[in-house]
């Protein structure tokens, strides 16, 4: 007695020999990487596995927690690395410094609040204090006109 169309059993259903049930046998495609599928440029994969490392007690880690990461840490190096390039092209240099991270990071408010980090090379950011400026205006002398006469004793 002879059940269904294949070494599976019942009617259809993937598997088994022929029938309409499953998918036509294609070309296997090269794998692709879960960041080239989100369109970044950081290791989704690798973060993933960061966050799984840091998660107390084994908990799970949902897929879109790396991406999301992925995209934000990003978004926020491509912002720094731009006004790190424009601080090396006021300053007429081709190269980023720890002195150009710095002026990026410590010239843009939002930046200043997210970063707190010291930046190891990175100088300090110049500024001088009010008062310890000099004004530069001149005030009129009064000429003193010397004393005629005897020593004083």
């Amino acid at each position: 007695m002879e059940l269904g169309a294949g070494g599976k059993g019942g009617k259809g259903g993937k598997g088994g020999k022929g029938g309409k049930g499953g998918k036509a046998p294609s070309q296997k495609r090269a794998p692709q990487s879960r960041s080239s599928k989100a369109g970044l440029q950081f290791p989704v994969g690798r973060i993933h596995r960061f966050l799984k490392s840091r998660v107390h007690s084994h908990q799970r880690v949902g897929a879109t927690a790396a991406v999301y990461t992925s995209a934000i840490l990003e978004y926020l190096t491509a912002e720094v690395l731009e006004l790190a390039g424009n601080a090396c092209k006021d300053l007429k240099v081709k190269r980023i410094t720890p002195r150009h991270l710095l002026l990026a990071i410590r010239g843009d408010e939002e930046l200043d609040t997210l970063i707190k980090a010291t930046i190891a090379g990175g100088g300090v950011i110049p500024h001088i204090h009010k008062s310890l400026i000099h004004k530069t205006t001149v005030a009129p002398v009064v000429p003193v006109a010397p004393k005629v006469g005897g020593k004083k004793a």
